[in-house]
């Protein structure tokens, strides 16, 4: 199990809202789900910007994490995530 640590700093809640409803089909063909998501998260030790989101995704390994990031078919999808804001993804594990 490999998990994606995600924060979003959004600044076009259209743009994620439109992300939101395609998401998870593009998650899960690649064995990927949200373990947990948070619109406002806890803060409990600052030295990185506040994301106005933060999610934790799991993928069964590594090869499934790229696959999904890096599947043709969902390069618009990541095109509109890209566009909601300021996001980072972080492979842990």
């Amino acid at each position: 199990m490999i998990y994606a640590n995600v924060h979003m700093t959004i600044t076009d809640p259209d743009a994620m809202a439109a992300y939101r409803e395609k998401a998870a089909d593009a998650l899960a063909k690649y064995g990927g789900r949200v373990e947990a998501a948070s619109p406002t998260p806890t803060v409990i030790d600052d030295g990185l910007p506040i994301p106005s989101l933060a999610a934790l995704l799991a993928f069964p390994d590594k090869d499934s994490a790229l696959g999904w990031l890096n599947d043709p078919d969902h390069q618009d999808l990541h095109d509109l995530r890209r566009a909601t804001g300021n996001s980072s993804i972080i492979l842990i594990g």
